[in-house]
């Protein structure tokens, strides 16, 4: 009697996540932090993103900083002591960590891309230590219960450059013509229609590089109105939770779901 046994093999990706803007329009709070580090409970919204694709196995993390880039390197630096428990001993300054309670297996590389970098400029800044011929990159504003392992099989099946995550949203967002998945024409920032939109969590080919220019490079902008002109980029659309923490209302809205033990994208969901 022969018994096989199915391996399923897990591909892991590097993730490259934007978290270098300003924040204007949620200056309440991004006057004192960058906009990935607004907290959405106890946490920051930054980190909430990055455990939706830790959750499918991938936790190598590259986040582009700019605007007070620093916060983010310091909460990284002290992720470690503040999620465990210290015993301190005045007297030689010696310390000892007790009992370690964070589980997270990740690494994080925090660059700092330039204060006025564009989302292109920042993603072009980091090509140079991605060394895989596909990864993953999103917003560093945005949640949603989004399947990664089926976006990222969605991407490797059709063979593009590119794929991006097409969501509904109001029309404050760059609007897609999609046939048959495929991205027609990118419009960016429409007068509001009910159209799918850009909502970030994308998967790219290395050779995206080719469409970036220099700092001044607007990604939502060229690069993809020139990918869906090739014929490149391709839509998986998403029909579940998605938004973006753009003003105090948006960062009010997900932190009620968040404390209503309703929020979507929360790993036990």
């Amino acid at each position: 009697m022969f018994i096989f046994f199915l391996a399923v093999i897990i591909i892991s990706m590097k993730v490259v996540i934007l978290a270098g803007g300003l924040g204007s329009r949620l200056s309440e709070e991004t006057v004192l932090k960058p906009k990935p580090m607004v907290e959405i409970g106890s946490e920051p919204i930054l980190l909430h993103i990055m455990k939706i694709f830790a959750k499918y196995n991938h936790n190598d993390f590259i986040i582009c900083g700019g605007y007070k880039a620093e916060m983010i390197q310091e909460y990284f630096k002290n992720f470690y002591l503040k999620n465990a428990d210290i015993e301190f001993n005045l007297n030689n300054g010696n310390f000892n960590i007790l009992n370690k309670k964070s589980q997270l297996n990740w690494n994080v590389r925090v660059t700092d891309t330039g204060l006025e970098t564009m989302t292109g400029g920042r993603l072009k800044k980091v090509m140079d230590i991605i060394d895989d011929d596909n990864f993953l990159f999103t917003y560093g504003d945005g949640l949603s219960d989004i399947n990664i392992s089926k976006l990222v099989d969605f991407h490797t099946h059709h063979k593009k450059l590119a794929t991006l995550t097409a969501v509904y949203a109001p029309g404050r967002f760059g609007a897609l013509k999609i046939h048959n998945n495929q991205i027609e024409n990118f419009n960016e920032k429409p007068i509001g229609d009910g159209a799918k939109i850009n909502g970030g969590f994308f998967v790219l080919n290395r050779d995206v590089i080719n469409y970036l220019g220099d700092d001044h490079t607007i990604f939502e902008a060229e690069p993809l109105e020139r990918l869906a002109a090739d014929g490149e980029l391709m839509a998986f659309e998403h029909e579940g939770f998605w938004h973006a923490m753009d003003t105090l209302r948006d960062k009010n809205y997900l932190n009620d779901l968040w404390n209503a033990d309703n929020a979507p994208w929360k790993l036990d969901k």
